[in-house]
């Protein structure tokens, strides 16, 4: 990584405080589980296609998310847990970060023993560069008609503060090697003057968005918010998209097979998401009964992302429960992780173990796991973090 960046003090700057950034420990996974991972995938976005549920998902959006621009969402992340009968979706991510620190590492993978040497050779992730360069030029092209973007800003919250810092560099280094011009910024900095976005004195033409306000509602993006609304400048992923895809209301319909049915979905994408893990929206009619079967589900707030405020029925405490209650959730079956043994200081030691494929409107740009302990994925655990997928 630092010898392809060009920066000797990439390693001693960006990775060498993240010790549990990476695995060192690859996943096999059989080459039918990306087959019924893809199936799914391409179900939810032919659903999404169709007229009646997407008035349903927009429904409940913010009013922000309800205009089509045309972009499809750039590194969409579809997170499954595998190991327990079929793949079963756990979440959609319009801003799923590790695409580019995880097309290094599989880069970076060498064999551990002649049977192994195959999957490595013929599964290198070569086509990534390019198909992430294109990915953009489309995005570009589905709001603008033709061309490519001249300016891209790569935006995040304190962007440098941020824990995958790290691939926003190798984004920026990627597209300028494609003779686009990327720079990395806070949206506080951008600002939105004569129907253009600008960064100091330099247009902005398209935003790589890593932010969380998903419908970029907050005050310290409005720059970025009315740039978008008013079509000045292409936004991937975009609240749309988002709205559409991410929102996690959205899997109380994708898990409900007679809800897809009165929507109009049709019958063999409904019977393709049946692996989904029911998912119902929390409220008061239904809290005394989920309460009682609080230990077989699983707790995650609206607009979460990243792990944060989720909870376990079976770690849930009447303090928190009632916080929940006061707030938006839904609750999901619990669908049990996988797992992937690792070896630590010559001992074996079990990992959780998920798996995400970054996609592009329903193509996979590339597949990838995480490994952790705890109740969530997280970088903290030895022998954890981001690893490689290979289907066998």
């Amino acid at each position: 990584m630092r010898d392809t960046v060009g920066d000797p003090a990439f390693f001693e700057t960006h990775i060498k405080s993240r010790p549990h950034l990476f695995s060192n420990t690859p996943v096999f996974l059989p080459l039918e589980d990306r087959r019924a991972m893809l199936d799914i995938i391409q179900s939810i976005e032919a659903a999404v296609h169709t007229p009646t549920y997407r008035d349903e998902v927009l429904s409940w959006a913010p009013p922000e998310s309800r205009q089509d621009f045309g972009p499809a969402g750039v590194f969409m992340g579809y997170d499954f847990h595998l190991g327990h009968g079929p793949p079963r979706l756990i979440e959609i991510n319009t801003n799923a970060g590790g695409a580019f620190l995880n097309v290094f590492s599989a880069r970076a993978q060498l064999a551990c023993c002649d049977a192994v040497e195959p999957f490595l050779k013929n599964r290198s992730p070569d086509a990534f560069d390019g198909d992430v360069v294109q990915m953009f030029e489309e995005e570009w092209r589905r709001q603008r008609g033709s061309g490519r973007p001249t300016r891209i800003a790569i935006v995040d919250d304190a962007p440098d503060g941020q824990y995958l810092y790290p691939e926003f560099v190798l984004a920026q280094r990627l597209l300028k090697a494609s003779g686009i011009d990327a720079v990395i910024c806070d949206p506080a900095d951008l600002s939105f003057a004569n129907g253009k976005l600008y960064l100091g004195e330099q247009i902005i033409d398209l935003v790589y968005n890593r932010l969380v306000d998903f419908a970029l509602s907050e005050s310290r993006h409005a720059a970025l918010g009315k740039a978008y609304l008013k079509s000045s400048v292409v936004v991937t992923p975009n609240p749309h998209t988002h709205a559409l895809f991410a929102d996690k209301r959205n899997l109380t319909l994708l898990s409900d097979a007679k809800r897809l049915q009165d929507l109009g979905v049709g019958g063999d994408i409904i019977s393709a998401l049946a692996p989904v893990p029911r998912a119902v929206i929390v409220g008061p009619a239904n809290a005394e009964a989920l309460w009682a079967s609080r230990k077989t589900l699983f707790f995650k707030p609206v607009a979460g992302h990243g792990g944060k405020a989720v909870y376990r029925g079976d770690k849930l405490t009447r303090s928190t429960w009632q916080e929940i209650l006061a707030s938006d959730y839904i609750a999901q079956d619990l669908a049990p992780p996988g797992e992937r043994s690792v070896m630590i200081d010559g001992a074996m030691h079990i990992r959780k173990m998920d798996v995400r494929l970054y996609t592009y409107s329903g193509s996979v740009l590339l597949a990838a796991a995480r490994l952790y302990q705890g109740q969530t994925t997280n970088f903290r655990t030895e022998g954890g973090g981001f690893a490689p997928v290979y289907f066998i």
